[in-house]
């Protein structure tokens, strides 16, 4: 036996060909996972580079959109507080029209009330002239007269002829007796006094004095029409009424001033 059997050899044994075959698989498949992930690392870590490049776009894009959907909410908005100022408006005419509607029928209620009311009265009138005529129609169908005068002398003369004619007819141009018209009974009363007149009523309302008719006296000349163009004349007798031959339907009668209110008179007694 050698001195150095019992010395362990340094040398490292030979491995054989199936480990080292096993090894070499391992180690390329330990390097084939580094590459893997290698690759990986190197795609993620080039992730954020992508990223990076892509944001400003879409922050320009979010951008755009909120600008639009601002323009389009203010837009909206405008658009209700128009509408909403129409309705308004259109609430304050319909009132207003509706005021309008009121007042006019209370006007319109107000201006019938009243036309009734003028109706009522003037029909009232009506039948107060009406039953003043019927009652000088019955003093004129009887031949009497329901006035008194206080005149004396000439007018006297004149009143009493007059009324004395009350009842005899109309006849146009006639002077009497039986029949006269306005100016012939005029004239016809005046000549029992010695007092010549004119014939027609045209020229009576000439002669004598021009007097008020607030200031009338028995005998006075009453006429109707303007002085010098009169187309009726009459003889006041007092107490507010007057004898004349008025026309062919009532003959020679005596009546108020209020049945006919003559425009003029005058005096020549």
């Amino acid at each position: 036996m050698s001195h150095t059997a019992h010395i362990r050899s340094h040398r490292k044994p030979r491995r054989s060909a199936s480990t080292l075959a096993m090894r070499a698989g391992v180690a390329g498949g330990v390097l084939s996972t580094l590459a893997v992930a290698g690759a990986s690392g190197s795609a993620n870590a080039a992730e954020p580079v992508t990223q990076t490049l892509e944001l400003p776009t879409l922050t320009a894009d979010l951008a755009a959109q909120a600008a639009q959907s601002a323009d389009a909410t203010q837009q909206a908005a405008a658009n209700y507080q128009l509408q909403a100022e129409r309705d308004a408006a259109a609430a304050n005419a319909a009132k207003q029209a509706k005021a309008d509607l009121a007042e006019a029928k209370q006007k319109a209620a107000a201006a019938k009330k009243k036309a009734e009311e003028a109706a009522r009265k003037e029909a009232a009138a009506r039948a107060s002239r009406n039953a003043e005529r019927t009652t000088l129609a019955a003093t004129t169908d009887s031949g009497t007269s329901t006035s008194t005068s206080t005149a004396t002398g000439s007018a006297a003369a004149v009143i009493a002829f007059v009324k004395a004619q009350i009842g005899k007819a109309y006849v146009s141009g006639a002077t009497g007796p039986s029949a006269y018209d306005c100016s012939g009974l005029v004239q016809t009363a005046f000549k029992q006094v010695g007092i010549s007149l004119p014939r027609v009523s045209q020229d009576q309302s000439t002669v004598g004095t021009q007097v008020s008719l607030s200031n009338l006296q028995p005998g006075d000349i009453l006429y109707w029409g303007s002085a010098g163009s009169a187309y009726h004349v009459a003889v006041y007798v007092g107490d507010g009424m007057f004898v004349g031959a008025q026309n062919p339907s009532s003959g020679v009668g005596e009546h108020p001033l209020s049945y006919d209110p003559p425009t003029g008179a005058v005096r020549v007694l």
